[in-house]
């Protein structure tokens, strides 16, 4: 990642299908071949959160559940218990570039048999992350655009709620993106709220930083290009550290100046707010010390903030530094002291 964004993500992702009821695809990483010794497919008696609390699916079969499996097999408990701290929370599914319409809907027809809301997260946009840690993304707008129409085919009428290209605005803003590139991205981003919104049961949030950017001035335009009217809201502190009172006060400037727009703050990993020493370059990449914050929930301290959310899969790397795995990969290690380290 890039400055102080940090979202991480996942380009380093294999997609891998998993049989789960009728139909459901889920996310791989390096647990879905074994790299991290966790039993693909296991039973950890996950269930869903109470609906008029956290209304999101929770993946019964993800990767934080599998580790829970294979923890407990190996006799350690109290580290398996640790780790159900994240296995039981609903937290994003970001989807990647193969299969897109089959990725979407194994994963909306998973929530939909549990009453629920897939949270999905669309991180495909050409020329992702400017070359570093989550590089990647579609070949071009063309491409991103059939993609798109999967994504969309495989949601159709289920109730799905969309966190749209982390960074992808922040990056034209900072300058990390190249000029001859704006005018496109902007295209591609209104066409996929357009596009998301014809959606009968689907929310959609632009991706708008975070707090360490202090001045929403410098993003509230670049949203208006990109179709925040037309937009649910946006999200703020995707794969980032800053504390839940500092992403409200930021959102709700920027709220301010986009309509009076609501957002969504991810509270994946912010409990203990960002890390402060080392380079400031790479402060946002697998700080030491961190913790899980506010689990996900549509109750929230500000009629502003639809929901805190995990969008980060907290336990998955945000880029190979202070000896992570590659972006998207899960470090079992980085898991257990981020639920150690919570209350």
């Amino acid at each position: 990642m890039y400055g102080s964004r940090g979202v991480g993500a996942f380009a380093g992702r294999r997609m891998s299908a998993v049989v789960l009821g009728a139909a459901l695809l889920i996310t791989g990483c390096s647990s879905s071949d074994g790299g991290d010794g966790s039993d693909k497919g296991a039973d950890a008696g996950i269930t869903q959160q109470p609906k008029d609390k956290a209304p999101f699916w929770v993946n019964p079969d993800g990767t934080a559940a599998r580790q829970v499996v294979a923890l407990e097999k190996s006799g350690k408990k109290r580290d398996a218990e640790q780790i159900r701290k994240i296995a039981e929370q609903p937290v994003a599914e970001w989807v990647g570039p193969d299969d897109p319409e089959g990725q979407t809907r194994g994963f909306t027809e998973a929530a939909d048999k549990a009453g629920r809301t897939a949270l999905l997260v669309l991180y495909n946009i050409p020329h992702r992350d400017c070359g570093q840690y989550s590089q990647g993304g579609a070949a071009d707008g063309n491409a991103y655009r059939e993609w798109l129409d999967g994504v969309a085919a495989g949601i159709g009428d289920r109730s799905a709620m969309v966190i749209l290209e982390p960074d992808a605005l922040l990056h034209l803003v900072d300058g990390c993106t190249p000029e001859q590139f704006h005018e496109e991205r902007y295209d591609l981003l209104k066409g996929a709220v357009t596009k998301l919104k014809s959606l009968k049961n689907t929310k959609v949030y632009l991706d708008a930083g975070n707090a360490g950017w202090q001045n929403p001035d410098q993003i509230f335009e670049p949203l208006t290009r990109a179709g925040i009217a037309q937009a649910d809201g946006f999200s703020v502190n995707v794969s980032n550290f800053y504390s839940t009172e500092d992403s409200i006060a930021y959102g709700k400037q920027l709220s301010a100046k986009v309509g009076g727009k609501h957002f969504v703050i991810d509270t994946s990993r912010n409990g203990k707010g960002p890390y402060t020493a080392g380079s400031p370059d790479e402060r946002w990449c697998n700080p030491p010390g961190r913790s899980l914050g506010e689990t996900p929930t549509t109750q929230t301290a500000d009629p502003l903030v639809d929901a805190y959310l995990w969008v980060k899969r907290p336990g998955e790397s945000d880029g190979e530094c202070k000896g992570g795995p590659k972006a998207g990969q899960w470090w079992a290690d980085y898991a257990l002291k981020l639920a150690k380290a919570t209350g």
